[in-house]
């Protein structure tokens, strides 16, 4: 397959656009970046996931005509709560702000995270997120089909773009991490954190009525 490269970054473009915006998964890799945990593995994972929203968006979604509305509905709901519940948390530390106890080499040095664990939360981020279905899946997906059989190298595109910028974002968040460490910033991205999960769960669930 020769790839079209106007048709390509189009694809690439759309995408990046999609997810410049601090969202659950953007802000998920920041603070494992600030907090150097599984960083990479992070964005690996969180690259992966939207990847294969794109191919179903690409391949499938698009062909479909889009989610059904009952499933549409489950996966609102489930992502208002899954925003509530995360935006609880950095609510919590926003209250009781606390920098990272880092060690010489800019490393945690206490309450380690598992790759297990690291995994998992990316991939609810990923999955869990209405927005990721609706901008990732539909929306990318929908847009392909204005490039006729063009419409993989678009997709190619997109993924493209997604890890491009999962990983200028993890590097970002990498460099800055002691730079960034400290009560007034850690607090200051919590409450940003939680105002936002909050406040676009409530949008979720105005939208089921």
């Amino acid at each position: 397959m020769t790839l079209a490269f106007p048709t390509f970054t189009a694809g690439m473009v759309l995408s990046m656009s999609l997810i410049m915006a601090i969202g659950p998964q953007n802000a998920h890799v920041l603070r494992m970046g600030l907090q150097r945990q599984h960083l990479w593995l992070t964005v690996l994972t969180c690259a992966l996931a939207d990847v294969v929203l794109i191919g179903l968006g690409v391949l499938g979604l698009a062909q479909l005509g889009g989610l059904s509305d009952k499933l549409m509905g489950a996966l609102v709901g489930a992502g208002a709560l899954f925003l509530t519940v995360y935006g609880w948390q950095a609510f919590q530390r926003f209250l009781r702000p606390r920098a990272l106890e880092l060690d010489d080499s800019g490393r945690v040095a206490a309450e380690p995270v598992s790759p297990r664990k690291a995994v998992l939360s990316a991939l609810a981020f990923s999955f869990l997120n209405p927005h990721a279905w609706l901008d990732t899946a539909v929306l990318i997906g929908t847009a392909s089909l204005a490039y006729g059989q063009g419409s993989t190298t678009f997709g190619l595109g997109a993924a493209t773009g997604s890890l491009v910028w999962f990983v200028t974002l993890g590097a970002a968040a990498f460099w800055l991490g002691r730079r960034l460490n400290s009560l007034h910033v850690w607090r200051a991205l919590d409450g940003l954190v939680a105002l936002m999960m909050w406040g676009t769960a409530l949008w979720l669930l105005r939208s089921l009525f």
